[in-house]
C-alpha cells in the first residue's frame, strides 16, 4: 500500500521508556517528541495512556502539540477501558492512531490469557471495531506473533483487517525469530491472507539474540512496509530495532532494498545524543551509525585509504547522519560569533539566553584547557539542556585525601535565595565524602546505584563526564556533570540527581505509576 516508502514508526516514548532506568517526565517526552518530528518520523507512539496519569497526560500533550505534523499513536490492550483512555489522550490530534494488541501464541493463550482461539479472535475483532469508531487509522498487533501457529496467525490478521485494521503489526515480542524464520512469517501472510493488500504489514522486533535489525530488514524484503523502532535501540530487555541502523541500512543499500524513508538523516546523530542525554543511557563507543567510533579510523592502512579516497573504508559520510568529529575548532580568544556558528554546525538551535550561558561556560573551560574540541562544546551544552530543577546550587567545595589522611569534603550550597549552607563529611575517598556532604546539606539520604566516568575528549586536560543513578525512597534519579576536575563533575552529577529527588519531595512525589502489562 505504501509502494517503495517504508513507514518509520518510532516507539522510543513507549517501548524505549520501558528500558530500566530510562523513564522520562512529561517535559522530557515533549522534547524527544519534537526531535522525532524534526527527524521526519511518520508515526510516534507517544505512550500507553492507561498505564498512569502521567502517561495519559504526556500522550495528550504530544497529540496537542505535534498531531498535525506526525501521526500520534497511543497503545491499548484489547480492553474497553484501555481503548477509551487512548481515545481521550489522542482526541486533539489531527493525525491519530490507536494501536491495539492481544497475545496469540499458544504459550500466551494457555499461561497468561487463559483463552481459546475463538475467544482471542472475538476479543481482537471487538477491540478493533471499538477503536475504529474513534479514528480510521487502527493498528492491531498479535503479541508474540513470531511464536504463533501460522494458520492461526493468518486467521487473526484476516479477521482484524476485515474489522477495520489498517496496519497489522507482527511482533517478535521475545526476540525469538531469525531472519529466515521472520521472512517466512511475513511472506506467509502476504500469500495466504486474502485481504492483506488492505493493510500495511509492520515489524516490531526485539534484540534478545542480537538479530533485531537483520530481522526487520528481512521483513522488508518479504513485503513489510512499516518498521517499529527506537532511537539508540532502547526498549524492553535487550532493546528494539535501532531507528538509525534501519534507516541508514535502507539508504546505504538502496541498490538492494529498492525502498526509501522520509527520515532527515542529518538529524540522526543529534537526536541520538538528545535521547542519550535525557535517559542517561550512554551510547556504546562502537555502536553502529551514532557511536563515537562509528567514523573513527586508527589502523594505518585505513587512515591512508581514507586520506586518498573516503569510500575505501567508509560506506557512509559522517555528515549524512549529522556526525561531528573531534576537530580542534575554538580557543579562549574566539569570539561569540565564531562560537555561535560552531554551535549551529554541531546541530544545536539555542535561544539567546541559552547561547550566552553556553558561551560563558566555554570561556571558563577555555581558560582551563589549551585545546577545546567539538565534543567538549557538545558536553557543555548537553549539561545545560538536561531538564533538571536546580533549587540547590553548588557555590564551592574543597576535598582532602591521601594514603595517610581521612578523606574529607567541605562544601557550600545555596538554596534559592536563602543564605549559603555549609557542611562537611568524611567518606571512603573524596568523591564519597562529597556525596555524603551533599546529602547532609540537603537533608536527603540516597543510595548510589550506578556511577560511570568517561573522558569527553583527548589529552590530560580533557573534560570528564560523570553519570550517576541514585535511589531515593524507591525512586530512581539520574544526574550528569562535566568538568576538567573529575571530583567537581561527580559533585555536579550527584547534586543534579538530588535536586530531582528534592523537587519530587517538594511536590509530593509525582505520578503513581501503574506497572504496565507485557507489551508487543
Amino acid at each position: 500500500m505504501t509502494g517503495d516508502q517504508i513507514i518509520i514508526f518510532d516507539t522510543t516514548l513507549r517501548d524505549g521508556e520501558q528500558s530500566p532506568g530510562c523513564s522520562m517526565n512529561t517535559k522530557e517526552k515533549l522534547e524527544v517528541a519534537n526531535a522525532l518530528v524534526e527527524l521526519g518520523v511518520d508515526v510516534i507512539e507517544a505512550g500507553f495512556p492507561i498505564a498512569s496519569p502521567g502517561d495519559f497526560e504526556a500522550v495528550k500533550l504530544v497529540a496537542e502539540r505535534f498531531g498535525d505534523r506526525s501521526t500520534i499513536c497511543g497503545l491499548a490492550r484489547s480492553r474497553p477501558d484501555d481503548i477509551a483512555k487512548a481515545k481521550g489522550a489522542l482526541e486533539s490530534a489531527e493525525k491519530r492512531r490507536i494501536h491495539v494488541f492481544l497475545a496469540t501464541s499458544a504459550i500466551h493463550r494457555e499461561h497468561k490469557l487463559k483463552m481459546d482461539k475463538d475467544e482471542i479472535i472475538r476479543r481482537a475483532v471487538e477491540s478493533v471495531k471499538d477503536a475504529k469508531e474513534f479514528c480510521d487509522d487502527i493498528e492491531f498487533s498479535p503479541e508474540d506473533a513470531a511464536r504463533t501457529e501460522l494458520d492461526f496467525l493468518c486467521e487473526v490478521v484476516e479477521r482484524t483487517i476485515e474489522a477495520g485494521a489498517t496496519t497489522v503489526n507482527i511482533p517478535d515480542t521475545v526476540g525469538y525469530a531469525t531472519p529466515n524464520h521472520y521472512f517466512k512469517v511475513i511472506r506467509t501472510l502476504k500469500e495466504n491472507v486474502s485481504n492483506i493488500e488492505q493493510a500495511v504489514i509492520s515489524t516490531h522486533c526485539h534484540n534478545d539474540l542480537g538479530l533485531v535489525v537483520a530481522n526487520s530488514l528481512s521483513a522488508i524484503e518479504a513485503g513489510a512496509r512499516q518498521v517499529e523502532c527506537t532511537i539508540n535501540g532502547l526498549g524492553e530487555r535487550a532493546g528494539n530495532a535501532a531507528l538509525e541502523e534501519v534507516v541508514m541500512a535502507l539508504r546505504t543499500r538502496a541498490d538492494y532494498y529498492g525502498v526509501h524513508t522520509k527520515i532527515n538523516t542529518e538529524r540522526l546523530f543529534p537526536t541520538s545524543r538528545l535521547v542519550s542525554n535525557i535517559t542517561g543511557m550512554k551510547v556504546q563507543r562502537n555502536k553502529a551509525i551514532v557511536g563515537q567510533n562509528a567514523f573513527a579510523h586508527e589502523a594505518g592502512i585505513h587512515q591512508h585509504g581514507i586520506l586518498q579516497e573516503r569510500s575505501t573504508y567508509e560506506i557512509m559520510r559522517p555528515e549524512d547522519v549529522g556526525y561531528s568529529g573531534q576537530n580542534l575548532v575554538l580557543g579562549k580568544h574566539s569570539g561569540r560569533h565564531a562560537f555561535r556558528d560552531r554551535v549551529r554546525e554541531l546541530g544545536f538551535d539555542l535561544d539567546d539566553d541559552a547561547m550566552q550561558r553556553a558561551f560563558d561556560d566555554f570561556i571558563v573551560l577555555a581558560d582551563k584547557k589549551k585545546e577545546v574540541y567539538d565534543s567538549d562544546i557538545i558536553a557543555l551544552i548537553d549539561s545545560r539542556m538536561v531538564d533538571a530543577p536546580d533549587r540547590w546550587k553548588l557555590v564551592s567545595f574543597h576535598t582532602s585525601a591521601g594514603s595517610s589522611a581521612i578523606p574529607t569534603a567541605t562544601l557550600e550550597l545555596q538554596c534559592d535565595e536563602a543564605p549559603v549552607s555549609c557542611d562537611a563529611a568524611i567518606g571512603d575517598g573524596p568523591i564519597d565524602a562529597v556525596f555524603r556532604a551533599l546529602e547532609r546539606v540537603i537533608d536527603l539520604p540516597a543510595r548510589l546505584e550506578d556511577f560511570s566516568v568517561r573522558s569527553i575528549s583527548q589529552g590530560k586536560d580533557a573534560m570528564g563526564e560523570v553519570r550517576v543513578t541514585i535511589n531515593v525512597m524507591g525512586r530512581h534519579y539520574l544526574g550528569k556533570g562535566v568538568s576538567t576536575d573529575i571530583i567537581e563533575a561527580a559533585a555536579r552529577s550527584y547534586l543534579q540527581a538530588l535536586n530531582k529527588a528534592d523537587a519530587d519531595r517538594q511536590s509530593g512525589g509525582g505520578d503513581d505509576a501503574v506497572e504496565p502489562p507485557p507489551q508487543p
